[in-house]
């Protein structure tokens, strides 16, 4: 769990000291937007723009008795994230597992992956699809 909060952390604490300097040179203004900014981009960083994770062995109960993708992802990644805001609301409607939380998840990743955690893999009917194009993913969500 720690992991899945050093890159946000990083991010404000980076952005803590660009704003203390715009602070001390009298810069409010600029301070405040600057802050808004690296708030921002931590929070696009985290798990808090994903759904809610379940662990892998309750995603793929769930995906068999409804149906619908599973998606293994890490916060931090671009692809996951890309991924996540093209689907819009569509998420909600997949299945997410966080890798990082889950070692069941991340195992299965491996073993379709020849080893790799290579995120984000979308599981549909069975089927592994390493970093598909989200407009595919958007056709496999039910209407």
């Amino acid at each position: 769990m720690t992991r899945a909060w050093f890159l946000p952390i990083v991010v404000l604490l980076c952005g803590s000291v660009v704003v203390t300097g715009l602070v001390f040179k009298g810069s409010l203004g600029e301070a405040g937007s600057v802050l808004l900014v690296f708030v921002l981009l931590a929070g696009l960083n985290s798990s808090l723009v994903f759904p809610r994770s379940i662990g892998a062995l309750e995603a793929r109960r769930r995906s068999a008795d409804d149906g619908r993708p599973v998606v293994y992802w890490r916060p931090g990644c671009p692809y996951c994230l890309r991924l996540r805001l093209r689907l819009g609301r569509g998420a909600r409607q997949l299945h997410w597992v966080d890798i990082w939380r889950d070692p069941a998840g991340a195992a299965a990743v491996r073993a379709v992956n020849n080893g790799d955690e290579t995120v984000p893999t979308v599981i549909v009917a069975g089927r592994p699809h390493v970093n598909p194009d989200p407009a595919w993913v958007r056709e496999q969500l039910p209407s």
